[in-house]
C-alpha cells in the first residue's frame, strides 16, 4: 500500500493566494494615490490642494483627539443602527415569508415606506427625536432595514418544501424547525442583504451627522466645507473610504464563517 504526501506546491497554494489577493487589494489604491500626488504636486486651487496638504490635514484631524471625538462616533452609529436593522429585518421578514395573508395585507404599506428616501425623512426625525444618538441610529435602521427584510422574505417564502415534509415526518416543528430549517435556507439571502445594508448604513450615519450634529466624521467633513478648509474636508473623504473597506473587510470574514457550509455545498455541485 502506497501512500502520498503533500507537494510543496499544495501545502504554499493558500499563502499564495493570500499573498495575491493583498496584492490585488492594495496595488490599485496604492497606484491611484501616487497618480493623485504627482498630479496635484504644486496645486494653487482651492478645491484640490495637492495631495501632501491632504495628508497633513489628515494627521492633524484624525489622528489622536480626532480619532476618538469622530471616528469612533461614527462607527458606533453605524454599528448600532446596522444591528437593529437586521434584528428588526429578519424577525419581520421570517413573519410575512411565513404568512401569505399578512405579507398581501401589509405589502402595499411596505411598497410605498420603501419608496420614501431615507434622507427625506431626517429632519421629521430631527423634531421627534432631536439631534441626538437615537435619532441618527433611527436613521440609519429606517434606511438600512428594507434590503435585509425584502431578502428575508424571499429567502424565507424559498424554503424547500420537501425537506420541510422530511422535517414534519420526524417530528421536527416549532421553534426547531425554524433554526433547522427554515433560517439556513434563507441565510445567504439575508446575508446578500446585509451586506446591501452595511453600505446604506454608512451613507444614512454620515448623512445623519450633517444635519447639526455635535461630533462625528460627517459633522468634520460639514464644518471643514464652511470654513474652505478644502484639505481637512478631503481628509475626511479619505477616512469615510478607509471606514468604509474596513468594515466591508469585517463583513466579508463573518459573511465567509457563517456561510462557510454553503461555500461548501456549491462547491461540490460544480464537480
Amino acid at each position: 500500500m502506497t501512500t502520498t504526501t503533500p507537494t510543496s506546491t499544495t501545502r504554499t497554494r493558500p499563502a499564495g493566494q493570500t499573498t495575491r489577493r493583498l496584492f490585488n487589494a492594495v496595488a490599485l489604491p496604492l497606484l491611484l494615490l501616487t497618480i493623485w500626488w504627482f498630479a496635484s504636486a504644486g496645486s494653487t486651487s482651492l478645491n484640490f490642494p495637492p495631495l501632501s496638504a491632504i495628508f497633513d490635514a489628515f494627521a492633524k484631524m484624525w489622528i489622536g483627539p480626532g480619532f476618538v471625538a469622530n471616528i469612533v462616533p461614527t462607527v458606533a452609529r453605524i454599528v448600532g443602527g446596522f444591528l437593529v436593522a437586521v434584528v428588526l429585518g429578519v424577525a419581520l421578514g421570517v413573519v410575512l415569508g411565513l404568512n401569505a395573508r399578512i405579507r398581501q395585507a401589509v405589502e402595499p404599506l411596505l411598497e410605498f415606506f420603501r419608496a420614501l428616501p431615507p434622507p427625506v425623512l431626517v429632519p421629521i426625525f430631527i423634531i421627534f427625536l432631536g439631534l441626538g444618538d437615537d435619532m441618527r441610529i433611527v436613521v440609519i435602521a429606517v434606511g438600512a432595514i428594507w434590503p435585509i427584510l425584502l431578502n428575508t422574505v424571499e429567502g424565507v417564502k424559498g424554503y424547500d418544501r420537501v425537506l420541510s415534509d422530511t422535517c414534519a415526518s420526524f417530528g421536527v416543528r416549532g421553534w426547531r424547525r425554524m433554526t433547522e430549517l427554515i433560517l439556513p435556507s434563507a441565510l445567504p439571502q439575508i446575508v446578500a442583504g446585509m451586506r446591501t445594508a452595511l453600505s446604506i448604513a454608512i451613507i444614512m450615519a454620515i448623512i445623519s451627522e450633517m444635519f447639526g450634529g455635535t461630533n462625528g466624521v460627517g459633522q468634520a467633513i460639514i464644518y471643514a466645507q464652511r470654513r474652505f478648509d478644502t484639505p481637512e474636508m478631503w481628509s475626511g473623504v479619505l477616512v469615510l473610504g478607509l471606514i468604509g473597506s474596513g468594515l466591508a473587510l469585517l463583513f466579508r470574514i463573518f459573511e465567509r464563517r457563517v456561510l462557510s457550509w454553503y461555500e461548501g455545498l456549491k462547491g461540490l455541485e460544480k464537480r
